[in-house]
């Protein structure tokens, strides 16, 4: 198989969660350029709205659902509207996310659970789900979560205090790691992006900040832009990345090597 073929991502079927923008968003034109039809899912109707328009006006056949990721009771929901639309999932990615900024010893418990349940609970029984009525039948599957370079390292209070976020995103990674133990026998790999500093509605308040300070601080000098993770996202959507797994590779111009 050359190069080619093993990255074209024709007759796939791919879920992106937190979708309609950021990251998400970015992503699911990627796998969409590669051939893959793309369902996005997210809380707000009016963005997944916009999102859908823009894919679709990039020739990529997509569809939109509504659902709130961090209300368990909403995911059972969702996956059954999923693959009554398109038959399968082939490529999850558990993209969507909450943060929360506040010292820890000040940090609420209802922020807490908030990021417990969106960006670990919810990541955890989507991929279940998924994986359970369609990727272990069908023998295949590529699950990609959205992590973060919290993710590999504390983070420093003085960019930001984020005790909930730093905890759960490094639950992500353990949680990427041991799916991809457990399913790696089905034909299902599990690896997780660990993006630096993006430009997003997430980071504005931190980057309004510190971002200069944090472009110093960073081999490459640059922050990462709108299509810094889409290579990676193909890659390990495809057949290209059938012998990678458990892993978690961060995206951050090396910030995590200084």
């Amino acid at each position: 198989m050359n190069v080619r073929k093993l990255l074209d991502l024709g007759g796939r079927i791919a879920l992106v969660t937190g979708g309609s923008r950021g990251l998400g968003l970015q992503i699911a034109e990627a796998l969409g350029e590669m051939g893959a039809r793309v369902a996005i899912t997210a809380r707000k109707k009016e963005e997944l709205d916009i999102a859908a328009k823009k894919l679709t006006e990039s020739k990529i056949d997509c569809a939109a659902f509504v659902c709130d990721i961090g209300r368990r009771e909403a995911i059972p929901g969702l996956v059954d509207a999923v693959l009554a639309k398109f038959g399968s999932v082939d490529i999850l990615v558990n993209n969507a996310g909450a943060t929360w900024g506040a010292p820890a010893e000040d940090h609420p418990l209802e922020a807490w659970d908030k990021l417990v349940n969106v960006n670990m609970t919810g990541a955890f029984l989507l991929s279940q789900a998924i994986a359970k009525k369609s990727m272990i039948p069908a023998r295949w599957g590529r699950i990609i979560n959205v992590a973060s370079v919290a993710g590999l390292m504390g983070q420093d209070p003085r960019f930001a205090p984020t005790a909930a976020y730093t905890a759960t995103k490094h639950g992500v990674v353990g949680l990427t790691r041991q799916l991809a133990v457990e399913w790696g026998v089905h034909g299902i790999t599990v690896n997780a992006i660990c993006p630096g500093f993006f430009p997003s509605k997430m980071t504005k308040a931190t980057l309004s900040t510190v971002g200069e300070k944090v472009r110093d601080l960073t081999p490459t000098r640059r922050l990462g832009n709108d299509e810094d993770l889409k290579g990676l996202a193909v890659l390990l959507a495809s057949e290209a990345s059938r012998h990678i797994t458990g892993q978690a590779i961060a995206v951050d111009g090396g910030a995590v090597i200084v």
